[in-house]
């Protein structure tokens, strides 16, 4: 079970992170359906990954026992999530697709965009070693 959150789970979460932003991130197709979609469908795909983990935490890498682990339960899918962004935001950057002082905005929509698969590979590498 896991019972606290260490370095080991941190390169986990970013490794699983890199490893499936990396094919979407290279797409012009996500650069530019950043630049159209609608703030409600961004919200939408915010909370389709936060679902996700949090189902995908609560099953896999918590066996539905978060009995006096709430708190470790909630960390860790915010701190996947978070650390999803970092990595996203990374391999924009590294790409020169990540337009942070010109146009934020579209920066922010291609990160959101780009972490909702990153963020399942960040949690599911995550919990290959829970038992």
């Amino acid at each position: 079970m896991p019972s606290s959150f260490n370095t080991e789970d941190v390169i986990q979460i970013a490794i699983g992170a890199f490893a499936l932003s990396i094919p979407i991130a290279f797409s012009e197709e996500a650069w530019k359906m950043a630049e159209t979609l609608p703030l409600v469908n961004l919200m939408l795909i915010m909370f389709i990954s936060m679902l996700f983990l949090v189902i995908y935490a609560y099953q896999n890498v918590f066996q539905a026992n978060i009995t006096n682990r709430g708190y470790s339960f909630v960390f860790r899918v915010f701190i996947a999530y978070l650390i999803t962004i970092v990595v996203v935001g990374l391999v924009l950057a590294s790409l020169n697709k990540l337009p942070i002082f010109t146009a934020p905005d579209i920066a922010l929509k291609r990160i959101i965009i780009i972490s909702m698969p990153a963020a399942m590979g960040a949690i599911i590498v995550d919990g290959l070693d829970k038992e």
